[in-house]
């Protein structure tokens, strides 16, 4: 006899990490918005913060620290410029990294871009509770992460595991 599994709607945070978009323009933060709500999660909060490591770290730290934030998920700032600091600002927040969503969305992102993928540093991670996953500013990259990675991972139904699973159990020392 099997147990039918029933969604699980999260409450999820995006932030925008960006010296130039705005509210305006931003569309890699608008489609991870609609990619959540689409998939019947709950929008928490989005916000949009210069490539600054300290300001992403401020936002972040607020949220982690938040009972009622179950993800955040950010976009920009995971390239290999000078100002690119994503990566630096919330992996020191991690308790625990988990490498193989680096590896798998750039694997994915092989077909699209090719050796370019080699560029992205995107990372998740588990910190206080909270999941992260911290996705390169490109549309195209947030949504091939969110369809391919996140949303799946997201959704209690999903089997053989799921990310959802293991939160009553992410708090346990």
């Amino acid at each position: 006899m099997s147990i039918e599994k029933h969604f699980i709607p999260l409450t999820i945070a995006i932030l925008v990490v960006s010296d130039t978009r705005t509210e305006v323009d931003d569309i890699s933060g608008s489609a991870l918005v609609e990619c959540l709500v689409a998939a019947g999660h709950e929008l928490f909060e989005k916000t949009i913060v210069p490539d600054d490591i300290y300001q992403i770290r401020a936002v972040i730290s607020n949220w982690i620290a938040k009972d009622s934030v179950n993800v955040i998920i950010s976009t920009g700032g995971t390239g290999v410029t000078g100002r690119d600091g994503t990566p630096e600002a919330v992996i020191p927040l991690l308790d625990k990294v988990l490498d193989g969503f680096g590896e798998t969305f750039r694997m994915l992102s092989y077909k699209d871009i090719l050796t370019s993928t080699i560029q992205s540093r995107a990372v998740a991670g588990v910190a206080n509770g909270t999941y992260i996953f911290c996705l390169p500013g490109s549309s195209n990259a947030c949504r091939t992460a969110w369809d391919s990675l996140i949303k799946d991972q997201l959704d209690f139904r999903t089997r053989p595991c799921n990310l959802v699973q293991l939160m009553p159990r992410l708090m346990e020392r």
